[in-house]
């Protein structure tokens, strides 16, 4: 009777590869809450979001909100669907990073993106 074994080194490189596909494709955790993103950049008339959606940021304006929009796509949301807020932060995500990039209409694509109420009807905690 055959035993069947995997050489050492082609186990070894089936781990690695199933590890590399899984760091672009699986969610990490999150390092900031839901209410730090919130309080760090959208609370507030003179919020980040805010001078960003005026006209009045700068690179290292886009760049926080970027991370920030990033890392709000890595939490759950209180209530609602998982898809819808998937959908709402993914788009959020992609105006910021447009904004880092200097993408031509990056600014009117922030501006939509950053609709507070639609959010906040649907997946705002009590």
């Amino acid at each position: 009777m055959k035993i069947f074994s995997i050489p050492p080194i082609a186990l070894a490189a089936a781990v690695i590869a199933l590890t590399a596909g899984c760091a672009s494709t699986c969610k990490s955790k999150a390092s900031l809450s839901i209410e730090q993103i919130m309080e760090d950049g959208f609370k507030g008339k003179e919020s980040l979001s805010a001078r960003i959606s005026k006209g009045q940021g700068n690179e290292a304006d886009f760049k926080k909100m970027a991370f920030l929009t990033k890392e709000l796509a890595l939490n759950k949301p209180s209530k609602g669907d998982l898809s819808s807020w998937t959908e709402k932060t993914t788009a959020l995500q992609a105006a910021s990073e447009s904004l880092v990039a200097g993408k031509p209409g990056a600014l009117d694509g922030f501006k939509t993106a950053v609709n507070c109420k639609a959010c906040h009807s649907v997946h705002k905690g009590d």
